[in-house]
């Protein structure tokens, strides 16, 4: 293992009926709030009603940013950091899914600096400063409930990209698994692929004596694998929705990854592709991702043996390491197929003609992946493996 510190300082506040604690948390912070929210989902589920309900039992004085894109862009960033200046706020509070979340967390460092935030994506700057913000989650995916990472698009260059800093952990984030009751089944479908990339993610290392978080990771895998046929037909089960929603958190809030750097090269490589196309980032990786671990099977094909037979149970007997592990990437991509996730950018009416175009887009800050360090040339062969 590497040498390491472990960090997380929000307060996950988990389960049915848990959104009564906002009247413990928003006071802490003070009494202007600004409410961010996507396209209006919550109020047609009551969510919105109920959140305003008790704001206003905390004597809260609300102002509202809506719209918040799937891909949430620059311009929307722009408006609420204009609308924290503006109105002197304390708190920020996220009601929805990693896209408000990732939001949020980009307005907080806009709000406390004087020039655009896009300078830290650009890695121009370092966020000195942050609002605090709480979130109320209604989707499992992105884990930004319990991480300090984001994701914005800036829509004027075509630049999807990620970027974190230690002020953007959330302060508290209420998570209560019926707040995901009615997300659609396409949109549960992409969440529990996001989250399986995540410690996909992670799983593929080139760190030593990692034995307890390779398990760990291996267990999420196996939670989503079994739970997620069931929920895709049963999508109001409590218990289902319940397992899916820790999973998300736990993929992706730190704890499956001390002590080792992960590879993260096909999320880079996807964000490119919906910077361009502006497509569900679930399902770009449940499409790139497999063709990313066939090309990089070489790299150490023992690991991807081990994802094979003790996450998907294929029979190693009498196969060599590449013949088992090809079994489990198939097996991937067959459990991806299954639940509704696609597995060609053709699905998306993506074909061949930008493929340079967005080869640049992921090389942007130079060659990447802890697993193994990809060229620009690695990058379009697995762009035109996808197609």
């Amino acid at each position: 293992m590497k040498a390491f510190e472990f960090r997380n300082p929000t307060r996950l506040i988990f389960g049915k009926g848990q959104l009564e604690l906002l009247k413990r948390e928003v006071p802490k912070y003070g009494k202007r709030i600004l409410l961010v929210y996507g396209g209006g989902s919550i109020k047609r589920s009551g969510l919105y009603d109920q959140v305003i309900g008790l704001l206003r039992e905390s004597d809260a004085e609300v102002t509202e940013l809506a719209g918040v894109e799937p891909n949430p862009r620059l311009s929307t960033v722009h408006k609420g950091v204009e609308m924290c200046k503006d109105n002197h706020i304390d708190l920020i509070l996220a009601v929805g899914g990693g896209s408000v979340l990732d939001c949020v967390k980009a307005i907080a460092v806009g709000a406390k600096y004087d020039g655009d935030m896009w300078d830290f994506v650009e890695r121009k700057a370092v966020p000195q400063d942050a609002l605090p913000f709480g979130t109320v989650l209604t989707m499992a995916a992105t884990g930004s409930e319990m991480n300090s990472g984001s994701v914005i698009t800036n829509e004027a260059t075509q630049e999807k990209m990620g970027w974190s800093s230690p002020l953007t952990f959330p302060a508290f984030s209420i998570l209560d698994p019926t707040f995901t009751f009615t997300l659609p089944k396409d949109q549960t479908v992409y969440g529990m692929v996001d989250m399986m990339t995540h410690v996909l993610e992670h799983y593929f290392h080139l760190d030593t004596n990692t034995h307890v978080q390779l398990g760990w990771c291996e267990a999420v895998l196996r939670t989503v694998i079994e739970t997620a046929p069931q929920l895709v037909e049963d999508l109001e089960n409590y218990e289902l929705r319940e397992a899916i929603m820790y999973c998300g958190t736990m993929a992706l809030n730190g704890f499956l990854s001390m002590g080792l750097t992960g590879d993260w090269a096909t999320h880079n490589i996807e964000h490119a592709v919906s910077a361009v196309y502006d497509i569900p980032h679930g399902g770009g990786l449940a499409i790139i991702f497999p063709n990313w671990m066939k090309y990089n099977l070489h790299v150490k094909p023992e690991r991807f043996k081990r994802l094979a037979v003790n996450v998907f149970n294929v029979n190693p007997t009498g196969k060599s390491d590449e013949q088992v592990a090809e079994e489990g990437i198939q097996a991937l991509r067959d459990f991806w197929s299954s639940i509704g996730a696609p597995s060609r950018l053709a699905d998306y009416d993506i074909g061949d003609k930008d493929i340079e175009l967005m080869a640049d887009k992921a090389m942007r800050f130079g060659p990447f992946g802890g697993f193994n360090k990809l060229q620009r040339e690695d990058v379009v062969a697995i762009y035109k493996a996808s197609l």
